[in-house]
């Protein structure tokens, strides 16, 4: 990006630079020009910054758009965009928001997170960091599962980057956002079309039927919300081994019902049960990211999906999974661990045949939640 832009970006934005330099925020919202709230560790506040009138607000708006090649105006009344920084920008002009042009600028951080950070900060225990890694060695197809805000960009960054240094990994997004640190990575965005200058749409779906043709070990799709679903599942389903994506679901056997869904959206002729085989078949680890009401966001399920039962229901089986045991009175931080679920993964097999360290008593779960269970069963 030239400086010229940057430099615009920069004063455009100058109402709320105090908020995007402060580490401490992961999220600015902009509710019309006069109402700004942030995100600072994991909660919501109201801040007292403000832009003069809606017209700047929407000045800086569209210098971030042409700052990207992007149109910002009554015909194109959202924008998807990204700042220098990497940070995303989502925009939708009135009418349609009736607060006035709402904004919201997700910050990503400078530091690059490792798995050992996601242990440190409780989103992980050893244990489950130690199985992901198996399972991306062994080359499972993952889908990181969770809402908005939850981590799932943060989670496949981590995981991305311990793909083997000798596979060519080939990354696909609509607005780029990953920051996967491996030996040998493409990485793809998508093309917005802008008839007035002859430029033409190129989308998830073209890039990743491109991707095909590039000699890809394994394909990440940052985000997985249209048809190009049916692309990713024929990817894991033919050869590519290990792919991985993001999908905006609430726990695992509810992320394959919504691959499904997003699979049927295109102009297919493919049968749903057909579409729901695919689906349970190409499926073998979720990681169900999940934001919790003090702030905090952790891993709360590793799941495995054995594929759909006889009445067509996806199988879904907890291996690992995050369980609250009490409240800090002080800090109304939740307590609680990542414990093993009792669950044996089908590929358990491949574990040992490949002689990686990790036995079979490292799935059975603790004295205390066995005895919960048998309780409640």
């Amino acid at each position: 990006m030239s400086s010229v832009f940057s430099e615009a970006i920069d004063s455009f934005l100058a109402p709320i630079r105090d908020l995007l330099d402060d580490s401490g925020v992961s999220e600015v919202m902009i509710n019309g020009p006069k109402e700004i709230f942030v995100e600072k560790g994991g909660l919501v506040y109201k801040v007292e910054n403000q832009f003069p009138h809606e017209e700047a607000l929407i000045a800086a708006m569209r210098a971030i758009a042409q700052s990207v090649g992007r149109v910002f105006d009554d015909d194109n009344p959202r924008l998807d965009a990204r700042l220098p920084n990497g940070s995303r920008v989502h925009a939708v002009l009135p009418p349609m928001s009736k607060n006035g042009t709402t904004v919201a600028i997700r910050k990503f951080s400078e530091e690059k997170l490792t798995i050992n950070d996601l242990i440190k900060f409780g989103s992980l225990s050893k244990e489950a960091a130690r199985f992901l890694d198996i399972c991306i060695y062994l080359g499972k197809n993952i889908i990181v599962s969770g809402g908005t805000g939850s981590g799932k960009t943060t989670m496949l960054n981590v995981l991305g980057s311990r793909i083997p240094k000798t596979q060519r990994l080939i990354i696909i997004e609509d607005a780029a956002e990953l920051q996967v640190h491996a030996e040998h990575v493409v990485n793809f965005e998508t093309r917005k079309a802008d008839p007035t200058k002859g430029i033409t749409e190129v989308t998830i779906r073209d890039l990743v039927i491109s991707s095909m043709r590039l000699r890809p070990d394994r394909i990440i799709v940052g985000e997985v919300r249209g048809e190009e679903a049916l692309d990713l599942i024929q990817v894991m389903n033919t050869g590519h081994d290990g792919s991985m994506g993001t999908v905006h679901a609430n726990n695992p056997a509810d992320a394959c019902t919504r691959l499904e869904t997003l699979c049927l959206m295109g102009d297919i002729k493919i049968p749903p049960d057909a579409i729901r085989k695919m689906v349970g078949s190409a499926m073998q680890v979720i990681v169900q990211c999940s934001r919790y009401h003090d702030g905090g966001r952790r891993t709360s399920h590793i799941s495995e999906i054995i594929g759909i039962d006889r009445d067509g229901n996806y199988i879904s089986k907890d291996i690992f999974k995050w369980v609250q045991t009490g409240k800090d009175p002080e800090s109304g931080k939740y307590l609680g661990e990542m414990i093993p679920c009792n669950y044996v993964p089908s590929f358990f097999e491949d574990i040992v045949v490949n002689k990686l360290p990790f036995p079979k008593s490292s799935f059975i779960g603790p004295e205390w939640f066995n005895k919960m269970k048998k309780e409640a069963a």
